[in-house]
């Protein structure tokens, strides 16, 4: 089995750093899992949805990337390799990818898996009535006809350039697409069967009965709204002679320290320990602790529809962006290992030709400038024509290190302005998807981590069009400075990044976002674990060939 390249590596100009690492510590453990056949993981929050068209969290994510299959899959070093396709050639010019498929492939219940089966899916995701939020990266794949069917002017959804001839399925982009060996692997392009779809409708995956699986497990004991399920070994896989863990059990937790203990107690095979400043301290040294490299940033978003009139002046939002002491708020509430954000774009996510790292490059000045903060902010207030102002910040209840952050922000905030109040509201990891996705906030903290290893998975949040463009930031400079490096400028790595430093400075002008810090977190995992792949973007875990030794 060979995966069959012949894209050049100019197009893409990324490097493994912001990839996947095997994890497996050294030293004695003091965890011990009561089966060697089971692997005992926790989210801290509830997943949300099996449905592979509509997800659009890390939690959900990880039960759908471990329980289906896509025509590749990440392996430890960051690079696609084959899974459900035996080969994927493309094309000298980037816009045609040909997949092979492996020789009878099964979903979990025994039926064929087919080369339909992935036309399906991204049918279904461009299909402007999935009302897909991850429709966008189909759209900006420059799949043929993906933008004109997801905008409605085509509703023929054959018309999409993806089709299935026997075995094999063929994508035709419009234009190069570097990143899209990437969607090949990536959790929402995995196959769906229609026929199973459309008879489970509006209760398609809700629970794990209520879903099919192609991957190296399938999913069980989900019921939709508990915080527990088990991934269990699928012996369907194409591949699972090689899959040696026949169960993973996964709950929520969402207490840290909960979690810790139960790590030291031998109830779960990992623990983070970056939750809080005091449990990082408290076990930064324990010969399990691992380092984890993730490619997420946790920023603050403005509500700019004009519902809230004072983030609708721009004075207010760079007032707020430069009382922002992203060093304080580190060393301060999250004094575990991240670092304060200088841009949009993740560290090591990718470097351009001579090897400078686009997060660096892009860096358009953020900083801590109370006097300057306090000018602008007067003036802001003047053409409003009030003294006084109150914002309501909008984060995550479940989790700890976001409180302190907040609550660190609201009193540098409030002591640097004069005039102005800031209130907490603290709701669900849910209810906050729900309330940004529908502009229900005025500031809202929160994080993205990155789907794929290119500058786009980043920038393409604030793209006009983007259903992640939570505050409808609306800024002709960016577009057109994104829209170049993923169109015009693809293929060339250093001039997409001139784009993307073009991008950076127009939302940094506009104080279109506040970045806050870099998350970079260390757990504690079960030392007897091989082979588990940890990845920075896309499918943060992936226990396909993971096992206890």
């Amino acid at each position: 089995m060979e995966f069959k390249s012949t894209w050049k590596r100019v197009g893409l100009g990324v490097v493994s750093l912001a990839s996947a690492a095997l994890l497996a510590a050294c030293g004695n453990s003091s965890s011990s899992s009561s089966s060697s056949n089971e692997i005992n993981w926790y989210t801290p929050t509830e997943i949300l949805t099996l449905d592979i068209s509509k997800n659009t969290d890390q939690y959900s994510a990880l039960a759908i990337g471990n329980s289906s299959s896509n025509l590749l899959r990440v392996d430890e070093n960051g690079d696609p390799q084959p899974d459900l396709a035996k080969s994927v050639e493309i094309s000298d010019d980037g816009l045609t990818y040909t997949a092979t498929l492996r020789d009878d492939l099964k979903w979990s219940d025994g039926s064929d898996l087919t080369a339909d089966d992935f036309v399906y899916t991204w049918q279904r995701i461009v299909d402007p009535a999935t009302a897909s939020e991850y429709a966008y990266l189909a759209v900006e794949s420059h799949l043929e006809n993906a933008d004109k069917i997801n905008s409605g002017e085509i509703t023929d959804l054959s018309q999409l350039g993806v089709k299935a001839d026997g075995n094999t399925i063929t994508f035709t982009l419009t234009s190069p697409c570097p990143q899209f060996k990437y969607y090949l692997a990536f959790a929402n392009f995995m196959p769906q069967k229609k026929s199973f779809v459309e008879e489970e409708g509006s209760d398609y995956g809700t629970t794990s009965d209520d879903q099919i699986y192609s991957g190296p497990y399938t999913v069980e004991d989900w019921n939709g709204s508990d915080g527990s399920f088990k991934l269990v070994k699928n012996k369907y896989y194409w591949d699972a002679d090689n899959v040696k863990t026949e169960t993973v059990n996964v709950q929520a937790i969402k207490k840290a320290d909960t979690a810790v203990q139960m790590y030291k107690n031998g109830e779960l095979d990992t623990a983070n320990i970056s939750a809080t400043s005091s449990i990082y301290a408290a076990n930064k040294s324990n010969e399990d602790a691992v380092a984890v490299q993730e490619a997420r940033l946790t920023y603050m978003v403005y509500n700019e529809t004009g519902s809230v009139p004072s983030l609708a002046n721009t004075k207010i939002r760079q007032a707020l962006n430069l009382a922002t002491d992203r060093q304080g708020v580190v060393e301060a509430a999250i004094d575990t290992g991240s670092k304060p954000a200088t841009s949009l774009v993740t560290p090591s996510l990718a470097k351009l030709t001579d090897g400078t790292d686009l997060s660096e490059y892009v860096s358009p000045g953020y900083s801590y400038d109370e006097d300057e903060a306090a000018t602008l902010f007067k003036e802001g207030l003047a053409e409003l024509g009030t003294d006084s102002i109150t914002l309501t910040i909008t984060a995550d209840s479940d989790d700890a290190v976001t409180k302190a952050a907040v609550d660190y922000i609201k009193q540098s905030w409030e002591d640097a302005l004069p005039g102005l109040k800031i209130e907490e509201k603290f709701v669900t990891f849910k209810q906050r998807l729900e309330d940004t996705k529908n502009q229900n906030f005025e500031v809202a903290l929160v994080s993205w981590g990155g789907d794929y290893p290119e500058g786009s998975t980043f920038y393409g949040l604030f793209s006009s069009t983007s259903a992640y463009n939570y505050g409808k930031v609306s800024s002709s400079e960016f577009d057109e400075a994104y829209n170049k490096a993923i169109t015009t400028d693809a293929l060339d790595t250093d001039a997409a990044a001139d784009d993307y430093k073009a991008a950076e400075k127009a939302l940094y002008d506009g104080a279109h976002y506040n970045p806050i810090y870099f998350r970079s977190t260390e757990w504690l995992q079960n030392p007897s674990i091989k082979g588990l792949v940890r990845n920075s973007t896309g499918l943060t875990v992936d226990f396909t060939y993971a096992y206890k030794d």
